[in-house]
């Protein structure tokens, strides 16, 4: 079978890389991922799945960090003229994109396979050492790059369908591709889990390129340590005053952000686990003569699990609101992003690994069993609730040399990773469901 399944990952090795340069060249943030999803829907629907979208995968009131509406209608339009279908582009109104892919193989376990398709909202560097540029297939959406390899994880979702689609006939139960938005900001996840995306999942398999696998031919098995993370902004809005005539009128609305980014920064750490506090950005103020009526926060806080998250988050909420009536100023807080903390299941690290050591891309020698995610990602959302409803998961990192960090407009990957990510998850999909 392993035989049959490197054939056919070879016949389609030339397509996937002009295939990743296309998602590149056409790259789309959170929740404004149309073009993407109606490429991978169409492909699925193609290759016999049963696909759902929409609504039927995603909880409208469990999305957080939406562009408005008027942001989204552009990028609708602008999906469109880039070649998306319309009636599915119709589909994804209000932000909802992603995509399930259902491939039933009669009675048997429900394996999840999930990737994630978002970019970064980057701007791509435009100069001839960034080989994207230099060959022709930079971004040419504003403010979008995919800096993170999600590209390249379509690339192997939808090259693995293609492949467990020709060899269906072969395997028992299910498997369920997940094609998830918004995983930048750890936005999807949730919505996904709430709309009953994973109800009944036996197992899980997610994954990323590079990361912590720095090197082509590497491969991580299993990932713990996934920090759980919440993020926030917060609105201060006071009264604006003369600065020099009336100040006594004004409520300092800076002032008041200023008092809390110092003191969210304060909160005592958690002594059961690593925790986390961050705030990102603040912008304030009206002008060099006014009481400044008007801030705003952009934070985050992180633990080691999501109980110390929820510690930490409930201390932020506190500081907010202390500072806002230290200034006599209204506040509000908005959710932007949240995930739960999480841990691989050392048996399907396991499984994962004996696949691995059969597939001659993968040096023996660079094979781990383990690492520390030190980070958050959205895929640990998914994992904890199909571990909590009984079923096991891991998440596993492909090597790639990397030509910058993650979240660099420099980012760019070794390509060869691609057909061995695909053969890696197609082989772990019969070892689970064979």
């Amino acid at each position: 079978m392993q035989d049959q399944i490197e054939k056919l990952v070879k016949q389609q090795s030339s397509h996937l890389i002009a295939f990743r340069r296309d998602l590149h060249r056409h790259a789309e943030s959170g929740w404004t991922e149309f073009r993407t999803t109606s490429i991978i829907a169409t492909t699925l629907k193609e290759l016999g799945y049963e696909i759902k979208m929409g609504k039927e995968i995603i909880c409208r009131e469990s999305m957080m960090g939406v562009p408005s509406e008027e942001e989204l209608q552009k990028h609708m339009e602008r999906a469109i003229e880039q070649g998306a279908d319309p009636q599915l582009v119709e589909k994804m109104a209000g932000g909802m994109t992603g995509v399930v892919g259902d491939l039933i193989c009669g009675e048997g376990p429900l394996l999840a396979l999930r990737f994630d398709i978002d970019a970064n909202d980057i701007s791509e560097a435009n100069d001839d050492k960034h080989r994207p540029y230099r060959e022709g297939f930079s971004s040419i959406n504003p403010n979008a790059m995919h800096a993170c390899g999600h590209d390249g994880h379509v690339t192997i979702g939808l090259g693995v369908a293609k492949v467990l689609s020709a060899l269906k006939d072969k395997l028992k139960g299910t498997v369920r591709l997940i094609f998830q938005p918004g995983e930048e900001g750890v936005r999807g996840a949730g919505p996904m889990v709430d709309a009953g995306v994973l109800d009944g999942v036996d197992y899980i398999l997610g994954g990323h390129i590079g990361f912590q696998a720095t090197k082509t031919g590497q491969f991580i098995c299993s990932t713990d340590k996934f920090l759980a993370t919440t993020k926030f902004d917060v609105t201060f809005t006071g009264t604006p005053a003369h600065a020099g005539g009336a100040p006594q009128e004004g409520r300092n609305a800076l002032l008041a952000a200023s008092c809390a980014a110092l003191n969210l920064h304060a909160i005592t750490r958690h002594g059961q686990g690593a925790s986390r506090m961050t705030v990102g950005t603040i912008q304030a103020g009206q002008g060099r003569n006014v009481i400044p009526p008007n801030a705003t926060i952009k934070a985050e806080s992180r633990g080691e699990t999501s109980d110390i998250d929820d510690f930490m988050f409930t201390s932020a909420q506190q500081v907010v609101a202390g500072a806002a009536q230290m200034y006599g100023v209204e506040y509000d807080i908005k959710l932007m992003g949240k995930t739960k903390s999480g841990q691989s299941d050392a048996e399907m690290m396991q499984r994962v690994k004996d696949v691995a050591e059969r597939i001659k891309f993968f040096n023996p020698d660079e094979i781990i069993e383990k690492a520390e995610m030190r980070g958050s990602e959205d895929y640990s959302h998914m994992m904890t609730t199909v571990q909590q409803q009984g079923g096991q998961g891991t998440y596993f990192m492909i090597g790639s040399n990397l030509a910058a960090g993650h979240h660099d407009f420099y980012f760019d990957f070794d390509e060869d990773c691609l057909a061995p990510g695909i053969e890696l998850i197609v082989n772990s999909t019969f070892d689970l469901l064979s």
